[in-house]
């Protein structure tokens, strides 16, 4: 996009209003006492084209106003608390060496002096107390000697041996190998790392003597083939005991106040994806485990996220998941004897959740967002809940968010696994007037098992705002329903739950939601609607436009999987596209072939715009240069924009310019090609 383009785009307002008036809560962690919560706030700073985020300190009762506990204009996060309540410790990359991150104690309700106790040159997370006090662990990724190069042009030819090599947004991660350290609190000896070595480890949870840390990582041999992964304790001198058989995807491991057991999430089949994962129990002596949340048909790893579950009591655990467009607060019993109980409701996403207590005086801290309000923070006691930030104020002043109208449809075809009807969500344009008939923009999630829902989502909000109505919805393949929506359009060959496999099911669904919104909505004009998506919503995008592209007047495929041949061969994730379709590609090509929406290219007649990012791993940029190729060679109504240094998260987590610039090529492009 040109200097010129950028200034006399109608659109530009818009989005910079919108983007750049973004902040939201993450984080949340309760102090030992249940008075108080620090968690991180975010927000865009559109003129210097960065995010910043600071740690913030908010009483439980609400009897102060929240307030910063630390300020500057870098990122500030990970809190965690000392048993004692008295320290916090948090990380920032407030250093001036790109990628170097530090981790900080401060002491909380006494004078003293902020303390740097490490620097990492990869980054920090997952920063946990020993529950003596005395040690903190965290996960880091350890580089080898190649990254001490400033020129790599001296750097020693990489060596790959096995699957999963790069990631997007890491780049190559088998030469740095994420690994558990261990610092003293008061910072008085370097970190040291307890999981030298090959394998990832990730997830620290204490043992409650403090001898060492229960951990997550794939060690075995076959690790990047077979996708298992298991769950391991790791003592201080850097013994490793493996809890788990390599049969399953056990993560997020959560050591009960009895050190007897621990709890996780996850599944027992690591060759099918996906699966609704679930609350586990693991016995520590006995290796014994059990699923504790399996009477709940959802998904305990929601969209936003899995977290480890939390202890409130010894018969007790919280975790989160989804349902039907939600995401709450749920509690477990820890024996899995009566089913998991939802503890907050509404039209609304909790997005991450920490507690502390037992069953008289337990404090869940959660943050969470509504589609007209960005994600606050909110404290659940015995007395009820209680909102404790307002951040929202400054956006609803400036931009008036639109609410959803939520509605059903049929299925497009048989649907026999739950309720035959798919949840679909319709936004008003911002100026609505009755008598008048309005463009339609259908918008389809990436995933697919991932969800649209309750909560604010700004690129729904600026089609709004610039004249569309927006439709929404989560055909067969999301996630926040029975397992046996999300696994629909498995592949037609899975050897455990065969489906449609993609571009079936999924495409008679969106189909359905299309007439039935035109159906339920006079004003809507059924001759002036587009469709766009992203990741697997640019797949649907794709195939949409070169099978049923009489429908549209216009489609934009963006980040897209194109040509399910060469995506597998090239994506970062390339080997799991098989525990979706069942076999991989050389094993039954034509059903790559046949899902592929590119062979379907000579029959695109609909104006196509293309957006795809050039450090784009999960769908490499050879996704968006094959149709657009295709599409130029036919003579074919194609517009293709590549946006420089940013991967597959452009639309969330890119630079705010390019995230405006974005939404700005968007906008002009449905409203030119929907124009009456």
């Amino acid at each position: 996009m040109t200097k010129e383009e950028t200034k006399t785009s109608p659109h530009k307002e818009l989005a910079e209003k919108i983007i750049s008036n973004q902040i939201g809560a993450a984080s949340p962690v309760v102090s030992p006492d249940g008075s108080q919560v620090a968690y991180v706030v975010t927000r865009v700073d559109y003129k210097a084209n960065k995010y910043r985020s600071q740690v913030w300190l908010a009483r439980t009762d609400g009897s102060e106003k929240p307030r910063p506990l630390t300020a500057g204009e870098k990122r500030d996060g990970n809190p965690s608390w000392s048993p004692d309540g008295t320290w916090l410790a948090f990380t920032s990359g407030r250093s001036e060496k790109k990628g170097e991150t530090t981790l900080h104690v401060m002491p909380i309700g006494s004078s003293g002096e902020i303390r740097t106790i490490a620097t990492m040159p990869d980054g920090i997370g997952s920063v946990r107390w020993s529950p003596d006090g005395q040690k903190i662990a965290f996960t880091s990724r350890t580089q080898d000697e190649r990254y001490t190069k400033d020129d790599e042009s001296s750097m020693s030819p990489r060596k790959i041996e096995t699957f999963f090599t790069r990631l997007n947004g890491e780049d190559f991660v088998f030469d740095r190998p994420q690994h558990i350290y261990i610092v003293p609190s008061d910072g008085t000896a370097a970190p040291r790392n307890i999981t030298p070595g090959e394998h990832e480890h990730s997830g620290p949870s204490w043992l409650t003597d403090s001898s060492g840390v229960v951990t997550s990582g794939a060690l075995h041999e076959t690790w990047d083939n077979d996708l298992a992964n298991d769950l391991h304790i790791v003592k201080l001198d850097g013994q490793i005991t493996t809890l788990t058989d390599q049969k399953g995807v056990y993560y997020a491991p959560s050591v009960s106040p009895d050190g007897a057991r621990v709890a996780f999430v996850g599944s027992d089949d690591p060759l099918t994806s996906p699966q609704n994962d679930h609350v586990g129990v693991l016995e520590i002596k006995t290796k014994k485990r059990v699923w504790v949340s399996r009477a709940l048909d959802r998904t305990f790893s929601p969209t936003s996220g899995a977290i480890a579950p939390i202890w409130r009591d010894e018969e007790t655990l919280i975790a989160y998941a989804e349902d039907r467009g939600t995401a709450h607060v749920v509690q477990v019993d820890a024996t899995g004897k009566t089913s998991p109980k939802w503890l907050t409701t509404g039209r609304r996403i909790v997005k991450s959740l920490n507690a502390i207590g037992g069953a008289e005086n337990a404090t869940v801290a959660f943050v969470a967002s509504e589609v007209n309000q960005l994600t606050e923070l909110f404290v659940l006691t015995k007395s009820g809940e209680k909102r404790l930030s307002n951040l929202s104020a400054f956006l609803i002043a400036e931009s008036a968010p639109q609410t959803w109208e939520h509605f059903t449809v049929p299925c497009g075809s048989t649907y026999s696994g739950g309720p035959n009807e798919i949840d679909v969500w319709m936004m008003k344009p911002r100026e609505f007037d009755s008598t008048k008939k309005y463009p339609m923009l259908l918008n389809v999630h990436g995933g697919p098992h991932t969800q649209y829902g309750e909560t604010y989502f700004d690129e729904a909000q600026m089609q709004a705002a610039a004249g569309f109505v927006v439709v929404m919805s989560n055909p067969r393949g999301s996630s926040g329903r029975e397992q046996a929506w999300g696994q629909a359009i498995l592949g037609r060959k899975h050897p455990v739950a065969p489906g449609t496999g993609w571009g079936d099911a999924d495409v008679k669904d969106v189909l359905a939601v299309l007439d039935g919104a035109l159906a339920k909505y006079p004003f809507i004009d059924g001759n002036r609607v587009g469709m766009l998506g992203g990741s697997y919503g640019g797949y649907m995008a794709t195939m949409l436009a070169g099978c049923h592209g009489e429908r549209f007047k216009a489609i934009c495929s963006e980040r897209a999987v194109n040509n399910m041949l060469s995506e597998e061969w090239t994506s970062d994730i390339g080997t799991v596209f098989r525990v979706e379709h069942g076999p991989n590609h050389l094993e039954d090509e034509a059903e790559y072939v046949r899902m592929s929406p590119i062979r379907h290219v000579r029959n695109i007649n609909v104006p196509m715009l293309i957006i795809h990012s050039e450090n784009d791993l999960r769908c490499p940029i050879n996704q968006a240069e094959e149709l657009f190729m295709a599409l130029r060679l036919l003579g074919k109504d194609v517009t293709f924009y590549r946006f420089p240094g940013e991967t597959h998260e452009l639309s969330r987590s890119g630079s705010p310019i390019h995230r405006v610039q974005r939404a700005e090529i968007i906008l002009d492009f449905f409203t030119e090609k929907l124009a009456n």
